[in-house]
């Protein structure tokens, strides 16, 4: 019996002055969330008549007066086993419910909810907030007494099983430090885990609410309470579209116009995504050290005798104790090694275990800074640190935290928490650094320097956050961070060279013709050499699997490795391969020819125009998307072969998929109609499209390139208008990215004059 419509405490009828509007932009800090507490409180008080034996307790939110503008309330009526409890109790709900307030309600005696916390950990630490709202005082004191003290006792070995839920929880929210849409009270670091915390110092467990994560978790209080009045109802995801009303209502303006750190404009919505990460790592910090001391207070108890934990070295200057890494004694009483940071995080990285975190504190305040050149133990240890595979994210995230990483890497502040606007990308910017490094350690017995794969992959998208494109402004960066790190200077050009060119492996593949040697000859003019080539295609996947499953699949893998098969192949040679030749059983038979294999479609029929749009336009109708599409003529015969994808993820029918095409090709004019009524349907509102031409990209066409977004039969409504216009399209490359396309038309013929280019463009775009 939950309505729709929401109401905050200004909207409830009460008795007294204490549930009266909150004055300016919407009740949004400390003071707001107590002045709705308190009339919460009198109203309720207002409802529950004074009886021995009876109380009204809130927990969650009210019971920690910290209420959101839209938040529920979560009350519990207690009693004694007095007459008439029922009654009562529908007296109390049904009023909340008509103000239009949301509840979470139950009866229950001070036995029975005992009870339910004994069974359920997440009960118990509910319980841990209750707050007398009204009533029988004594009664609720009661409860809130004998909830903690049993929490106290049995926390340690409850711990466990609170943990394996609160990482579920985690894997289906996700990490709110990195996500551009995150969940501010379930992702992982959010208002859920400050409760945790809360959990474990009541426990006695550790200091878990340091005074760093008090003010984090009132920053995302504050963030909370800011997204519920901009939105005018209780939501806990911080989506794209409110974020920049959110980070006003939070007095977060834009940077001068001279710009943030290094000149670069933050704009409201991205510092307020910033400064979420930033409370976000600190709660996540605090709860993973919460949980170790958790974990080394059980491990004491089950060891008895002395209890002492044992010590053994795992490298130089650093051993383990007690499950976690600290410095050897010998390294504290010298003079500090300036590589040391690094060696012990690499150290924690391979080990997989955590360093301590007074080991931290003192890593980051007596620590010397690395000198430039770096010495030789530095480098080593950095190439191990990204090398460590799975290690290195715990590691990272830890050396993040006490600010050891600003140390190594100055451009580190200006990347950290940065927001990466674009569909495909999962992660910010700092944490996709981090990712492809780890990814990138997958491939180093594919290439001839592994060392050399993880710093271009650590470093790759260094260019980002900068005016310009990102590729060519982090080279020159990238270098100088190579020769700073001490590689001989053409290793550090190389590295240069790996970040400018880490994108031109799938650009290529995805948007031109691989058959074409112009392709492949610019691609090896480019790479040079084939050790830059290997290194180049293992940094695209590990980009490509840190980036995240939009921006790759099978079908562009295959693309990127016949590619670099075919550079390979030039670069050793000097000679580019030929194209390879049609599939013989298209050249030969009676005409139309159709063959259907996975992922691809191949059609041959008398050579006419407009056979290519005949075809994207079967397929459309067929819901398979085009990824990429040749049409060739060999013997008077026109060949079209096109690799696809089910759109929607089922494969058509193939006896109905070779029928529609053998009429279409045939001309069938009732097959032409249902493509025309099928593809205009389709159509519907986007971005501004744009076209741009390449004339020196092909050997015997000039490229089109279409920049739209994403649309069912956009490939066939475009090859029909390019038909009728009078243009010869031989081959066409598909590129999705996120809810746009980026579509490549080879138009047979020389370059066209300025007039006819201008027609050819307003005939792409009246089609989109």
């Amino acid at each position: 019996m939950t309505p729709s419509t929401r109401s905050t405490a200004s909207d409830i009828p009460a008795p007294t002055d204490a549930c009266a509007p909150v004055d300016g932009v919407g009740g949004i800090g400390e003071a707001a969330r107590a002045r709705r507490a308190e009339g919460y409180d009198a109203w309720l008080g207002s409802l529950l008549p004074a009886r021995d034996g009876i109380a009204l307790v809130a927990v969650g939110g009210l019971g920690r007066r910290q209420c959101a503008p839209h938040g529920d309330l979560d009350l519990v009526l207690l009693h004694t086993g007095v007459p008439g409890v029922d009654e009562l109790a529908a007296s109390l709900w049904y009023p909340i419910w008509d103000a239009g307030v949301r509840l979470d309600h139950s009866v229950r005696t001070l036995a029975e909810a005992l009870s339910v916390a004994q069974d359920d950990v997440k009960v118990a630490l509910a319980l841990l907030d209750v707050r007398f709202v009204a009533g029988d005082r004594a009664l609720a004191d009661q409860l809130a007494h004998t909830a903690v003290d049993h929490w106290r006792r049995t926390a340690v070995r409850r711990l466990p099983a609170l943990r394996e839920i609160t990482e579920a929880r985690w894997r289906t929210h996700g990490e709110l430090a990195f996500l551009l849409e995150g969940d501010l009270k379930e992702a992982a670091g959010g208002l859920r885990d400050v409760g945790l915390l809360r959990a474990i110092a009541t426990a006695g467990v550790t200091d878990a609410l340091r005074p760093a994560v008090h003010a984090a978790h009132l920053r995302l209080l504050d963030t909370r309470d800011a997204l519920h009045e901009q939105v005018g109802r209780r939501v806990d995801r911080l989506l794209a579209q409110e974020r920049d009303g959110v980070a006003r209502l939070l007095g977060l303006r834009r940077s001068p116009s001279d710009g943030g750190p290094d000149g670069v404009v933050v704009h409201d919505g991205d510092a307020l995504l910033r400064r979420v990460a930033g409370d976000a790592r600190t709660v996540s910090h605090a709860l993973d050290d919460a949980w170790r001391a958790a974990d080394r207070l059980r491990a004491g108890r089950r060891r008895g005798g002395d209890g002492r934990p044992v010590r053994r070295p795992v490298a130089r200057d650093v051993v383990e104790h007690d499950g976690e890494l600290v410095l050897a004694r010998t390294a504290i009483g010298a003079r500090p090694d300036p590589s040391l940071s690094l060696r012990v995080a690499a150290a924690a990285a391979t080990t997989r275990l955590p360093i301590a975190r007074a080991t931290c504190e003192w890593l980051a305040a007596y620590c010397p800074p690395l000198p430039a050149p770096w010495p030789p133990a530095a480098r080593a240890a950095l190439t191990t640190l990204l090398g460590a595979g799975a290690g290195l994210l715990p590691a990272w995230e830890t050396c993040d935290r006490y600010g050891l990483i600003d140390g190594w890497l100055p451009e580190w502040t200006r990347m950290r928490s940065l927001p990466q606007h674009n569909p495909v990308h999962r992660f910010t910017l700092d944490r996709h650094l981090v990712e492809t490094a780890y990814e990138a350690s997958r491939h180093t017995r594919d290439v001839d320097r592994p060392d050399l794969l993880l710093l271009a992959a650590f470093l790759h998208d260094i260019g980002k956050g900068l005016p310009g494109d990102h590729s060519a402004v982090g080279a020159p960066i990238a270098e100088a961070v190579a020769g700073r790190i001490g590689l001989p200077a053409a290793e550090a050009a190389l590295i240069g060279t790996l970040v400018r060119l880490h994108l031109l492996l799938p650009d290529v593949a995805t948007r031109r013709d691989l058959s074409d040697p112009k392709t492949v000859a610019g691609v090896a003019e480019q790479v040079g050499d084939t050790t830059t080539l290997d290194l180049l295609h293992a940094l695209v996947r590990a980009d490509a699997a840190a980036t995240g499953p939009a921006a790759w699949s099978d079908w562009k893998g295959r693309l990127v490795a016949e590619l670099v098969g075919r550079v390979r192949t030039a670069l050793d040679t000097g000679v580019v391969p030929p194209p390879p030749a049609p599939d013989p059983a298209l050249v030969a038979g009676p005409l139309p020819v159709v063959h259907l294999a996975e992922g691809r479609v191949s059609v041959a029929a008398a050579d006419r125009r407009g056979l290519l749009a005949t075809v994207a336009g079967c397929l459309a109708l067929h819901r398979l998307e085009v990824l990429a599409a040749d049409a060739t003529t060999v013997d008077g015969r026109a060949l079209v072969e096109c690799r696809v994808q089910p759109r929607y993820g089922l494969a058509p029918d193939p006896i109905a998929l070779s029928t529609d095409l053998r009429r279409a090709v045939n001309g069938d004019v009732s097959v032409t109609q249902r493509l025309r009524g099928r593809a205009l349907a389709a159509r519907g509102a986007g971005a501004a499209p744009r076209v741009v031409w390449h004339r020196e990209a092909a050997t015997d066409a000039v490229l089109l390139e279409l920049r739209a977004a994403d649309a069912a039969g956009l490939l066939y409504r475009v090859t029909c208008a390019l038909d009728e216009a009078g243009a010869q399209v031989r081959a066409a490359r598909i590129s999705t990215l996120g809810g746009d396309v980026v579509d490549v038309f080879y138009l047979v013929g020389g370059w066209p004059e300025d007039a006819e280019r201008t027609r050819l463009e307003a005939a792409v775009l009246a089609a989109v």
